[in-house]
């Protein structure tokens, strides 16, 4: 690990999953696009707030599936390397910030 944790990972994933996460962020793209046109068409708060509740949903959904993708391959490839400790410290402040 680098000075001050400014290291760049990379993590290779296979085609099905990033199409899945690319189709996801691409309709949060979208949801959040149509957010910006309901304000710009002064549309009632409550409307632009059930979207807002949507993209939420969507990006929590998001983060669910990159995490379980995560723990499934880069920390058992971490743990199976002898970096349990570091990985699992890794991931536990990982899943804190999720859950603010």
């Amino acid at each position: 690990m680098s000075c001050c944790g400014n290291e760049e990972r990379h993590k290779h994933r296979n085609l099905t999953e990033e199409k899945d996460l690319l189709k996801r962020l691409n309709r949060i793209e979208g949801q959040v696009r149509g957010i910006k046109a309901m304000v710009e068409d002064e549309r009632y708060c409550v409307d632009i707030l059930n979207q807002v509740s949507a993209v939420q949903a969507a990006l929590n959904g998001f983060s669910r599936v990159l995490l379980s993708n995560h723990i499934k391959t880069c920390v058992i490839d971490e743990i199976e390397a002898g970096n349990a400790e570091e990985t699992v410290e890794e991931l536990c402040k990982t899943i804190q910030k999720l859950m603010k």
